[in-house]
């Protein structure tokens, strides 16, 4: 079976996720309690072309670090890929004051007692830490809800390996992604920003990278982030990841760090070692919009 579990921090959009993979044809359970899930994949395993996609909180309290032991054991049978959606307290305290939601943990389980939402964040955070380690990270603290439909709809999609990189370029100003394993900071390159011409394009026009293609400090930059890449996944891959990520920043996200991730990505690609390995790239602040929506 095809096995996709959706977990993480409440309100950074489970649900959202959850519908994409429905509309990608798979069987959805939504809240599923821990001990149910062994049960649920013994019941479903007769049919091996079976795609289930199973979200799962911590709104049970402890029994959520159960999880990964679970999954590993399910593993020896079945594909199963972990995605754990995170967003800065930030984010999701705007979020549940506009939807008027409680959060599932806002009645602390210890003493019974009424905690505040951003305690009820930090005790779920505290509880998740275990399965955040283990799973595939998003954040979605910057991006609209239907760039994380997308971004779930090309991890379904992508062909399956061993493992997959995905390329990301940022902006500082809008925060480091929760979701880098491995961070570069491109501001130390001249930005196209200043120049009256490029100010308003993007790292994915030409003109912007004929400029910086013109920068020794670019393409040097380029040479060395694609060379420790490739000099380091192999070593990633032996770790046991499922994922890396590989982000690029500049200030805004616009022009220094896209051009640097198109670039690293269609290196990595064309590179016969590693052509087998499943890799995407996205660029996150591209598209500035919020995911209130979620």
């Amino acid at each position: 079976m095809s096995i996709f579990i959706i977990t993480g921090i409440s309100g950074s959009g489970k649900s959202v996720a959850l519908h994409a993979l429905e509309d990608a044809g798979y069987e959805c359970v939504d809240n599923l309690p821990i001990n149910l899930l062994t049960t649920l994949i013994d019941q479903l395993a007769p049919d091996k072309n079976y795609k289930i996609a199973i979200a799962i909180d911590a709104r049970r309290g402890l029994s959520i670090q159960n999880l990964p032991g679970l999954i590993e054991r399910a593993k020896g049978q079945h594909e199963i890929h972990t995605i754990f959606l995170n967003a800065s307290t930030e984010a999701l305290v705007k979020r549940f004051s506009e939807t008027r939601r409680r959060h599932p943990l806002s009645l602390n389980q210890l003493n019974h007692s009424v905690q505040s939402l951003e305690d009820a964040i930090e005790q779920e955070r505290s509880l998740m830490a275990g399965v955040s380690e283990h799973a595939h990270q998003i954040d979605t603290s910057n991006i609209s809800s239907n760039t994380l439909r997308s971004w779930l709809l090309e991890l379904v999609l992508e062909k399956k390996s061993a493992i997959t990189v995905l390329f990301e370029s940022f902006g500082f100003k809008n925060g480091v992604p929760h979701d880098a394993d491995i961070v570069f900071d491109a501001r130390c390159i001249p930005n196209p920003y200043y120049e009256t011409t490029l100010k308003h394009l993007t790292g994915n026009d030409q003109a912007v990278v004929d400029f910086l293609m013109l920068s020794e400090d670019f393409n040097k930059m380029f040479e060395d982030i694609d060379a420790f890449v490739k000099s380091w996944l192999p070593k990633y891959q032996k770790d046991g990841r499922s994922y890396l990520t590989v982000a690029v920043g500049c200030t805004g996200g616009q022009h220094r760090s896209v051009a640097l991730i198109n670039k690293l990505f269609d290196s990595f690609k064309k590179n016969l070692e590693f052509a087998h390995l499943s890799s995407l790239k996205r660029h996150r602040d591209i598209v500035n919009a919020s995911l209130n929506s979620l």
